[in-house]
């Protein structure tokens, strides 16, 4: 699986991942494509890419606006397959997409799984995915061969089930840095360290940390017991507050190729 090498390669070089994230469609598709190639350009190692979705509820405001945005500007699935099959053709990162259950429920699990493959999607993470789902998922990817990662979000809340909603993930575990939506924060939980240790002790898939992570400060104090981090609101408002698609891919490469120095 590619997402997994990706992890096996920079750990054998002592390197961290780093996995953007933004929201396909904001402000239209096009600028998108051209933000994600700045992303890889600058130093990503995964690009994840957010499906709108208009009750996203593991979201804070920011990506809620940019949800909102992209589905106001026409963004749908369909466009965003269309995307990752454009962008896997000029890039050679893999591009996860995270989406939300009830879009993939409507448009049928096996097609849904068989169309990310086609179009060239590495993996799939869904925030609000049940563990009942997680196990019919898992089972259609395997009785079906398909090329990709069904990554697991582990929250601080579940850790008494991590065992169960890591059973059989692949690609990497999606840890969340803190109880709530997404966001940037300035301080993390005392037990972040030990959440982590726990999920290493349940898998022995690498483990990337998320929400709340936004500025050069932060990634210093949590890389070191992580095998990679994920950013998104910081990236996100910085795409929002930007007057041209210029402004938007000066101020998000620049930031990918900062923390690109700190993570090796």
């Amino acid at each position: 699986m590619r997402v997994r090498s990706v992890f096996t390669n920079l750990i054998q070089h002592g390197r961290k991942a780093l996995i953007p994230y933004i929201t396909a469609g904001d402000p239209e598709l096009a600028v998108t494509e051209e933000i994600v190639m700045a992303m890889v350009q600058a130093g990503a190692d995964i690009v994840e890419l957010g499906v709108p979705y208009s009750d996203p509820l593991a979201d804070g405001v920011v990506i809620q606006r940019a949800a909102q945005r992209a589905l106001e500007a026409g963004t749908n699935l369909h466009k965003v397959f269309e995307l990752v099959e454009s962008l896997n053709s000029k890039i050679s990162v893999p591009i996860v997409l995270l989406v939300y259950f009830n879009p993939v429920y409507q448009y049928g699990l096996e097609k849904f799984i068989q169309k990310c493959v086609s179009a060239g999607a590495a993996g799939m993470i869904i925030p609000d995915l049940p563990l009942e789902e997680r196990a019919e998922i898992t089972s259609i990817i395997e009785a079906g061969g398909y090329p990709i990662d069904l990554i697991p979000l582990v929250a601080p809340t579940s850790r008494e089930r991590i065992g169960k909603v890591v059973e059989g993930a692949s690609g990497f575990v999606y840890a969340i840095s803190s109880k709530g939506v997404t966001g940037v924060r300035k301080q993390f939980s005392g037990e972040l360290e030990s959440f982590i240790g726990q999920i290493r002790s349940a898998t022995e898939l690498p483990v990337a940390l998320g929400f709340g992570i936004g500025d050069v400060e932060t990634v210093e104090k949590v890389k070191e017991f992580v095998d990679g981090v994920i950013l998104g609101s910081v990236l996100v408002q910085m795409i929002e507050e930007a007057a041209a698609k210029e402004e938007a891919i000066a101020k998000v490469s620049g930031f990918i190729a900062e923390l690109r120095k700190v993570l090796g």
